[in-house]
């Protein structure tokens, strides 16, 4: 018995040796090469963080359906408006972190909501995967106005510090940022009344409540102002836009501080998700920013002439974090 026993025991080890020897090659399995590959395995939830309707929910329909038929796997929609913004971030954590669930970012509220709150999130809970479209701000003031520019809206200001009142989208978004920045850095203090959105600062402006709003120059804003309704007095990017011709921007009007009021949309995931499933998503994004038909819909203005990837997009967020931590930490 003992003979037998030893011979199978003798006879297994060569076996072994050239199970161990038999292939040079090395085991190149990797999990998370896989779960890019085998990606998305099932419904995709692209979280919206604001209520239907405007240009945040529009960037997210219209890059859902993109991504709908691009990745072969059905791609739901869900608005979760409240808290500026975060809960919609939470539900995407929420969600699980193997892509499944995503979610719409509006850059800076999605950066600049933890740097003043709790909101169970911080900036490095999620990533930010591409952006879909940047539209610039524009300082406007109704039809009736007495202030004929910017100039003389500023220097209203300054002589009546607080007493001029400025519409804007919410107190966390790159407007209120940047209405206060105003004040603090070049003495212009005017008081920044937050809405909800477009249609609240519009009814505010026509109907007198409000001396002038600093708004994102959204398709609605410019029908406005080409009917005349609003006029603008200044545009928010370094460089001026083309459609929104004679209309000096904040820095050649001597802000040369006030160029981040861009509202940047775009798509994220959990910090946590697999880096192929993050590539995936990032190069998908990008096809389907290359189609006239997801051009035509998000407005050809409004999408990037150069496509602002992970790192580029990562970049803008810590870029927003620097300028405006400061003011938010004081309060």
């Amino acid at each position: 018995m003992h003979h037998f026993r030893l011979t199978g025991t003798l006879l297994l080890v060569p076996a072994l040796l050239l199970a161990g020897c038999g292939s040079d090659e090395p085991d190149t399995a990797d999990p998370a090469a896989d779960a890019g590959a085998d990606y998305p395995s099932e419904q995709i939830t692209l979280y919206v963080p604001y209520a239907p309707g405007g240009p945040t929910d529009l960037a997210a329909r219209t890059t859902g359906q993109c991504l709908q038929e691009e990745l072969g796997q059905t791609v739901v929609v869900e608005n979760r408006a409240g808290a500026s913004g975060s809960l919609g971030m939470q539900a995407m954590l929420q969600g699980g972190d193997d892509g499944h669930s995503l979610s719409l970012i509006a850059v800076p509220a999605t950066a600049t909501n933890p740097l003043q709150m709790d909101v169970g999130y911080t900036n490095e809970d999620y990533v930010p995967i591409a952006a879909v479209t940047e539209i610039p701000s524009v300082l406007a003031v109704g039809k009736d106005s007495e202030y004929a520019s910017a100039e003389e809206l500023f220097e209203a200001a300054r002589a009546n510090p607080g007493q001029l009142s400025v519409g804007i989208p919410g107190a966390t978004t790159s407007q209120a940022m940047e209405i206060r920045r105003l004040a603090e850095l070049y003495d212009v203090e005017l008081t920044g009344v937050p809405f909800n959105g477009n249609a609240e600062m519009t009814t505010a402006l026509l109907g007198g409540n409000v001396d002038s709003i600093f708004i994102n120059a959204s398709e609605d804003v410019l029908q406005n102002i080409e009917a005349g309704s609003f006029v603008p007095l200044a545009q928010s990017p370094a460089e001026p836009v083309s459609y929104l011709p004679d209309v000096p921007t904040l820095a050649s009007l001597d802000f040369p501080e006030l160029t981040s009021s861009v509202s940047v949309f775009g798509l994220a995931a959990p910090a946590s998700a697999p880096e192929a499933v993050v590539e995936k998503l990032e190069s998908t994004v990008e096809t389907c920013l290359e189609k006239p038909e997801v051009i035509e819909r998000l407005g050809e203005r409004y999408v990037p002439e150069e496509f602002i990837g992970t790192d580029a997009f990562k970049e803008r967020i810590d870029a927003i974090a620097e300028a405006y931590g400061p003011i938010l930490e004081k309060g």
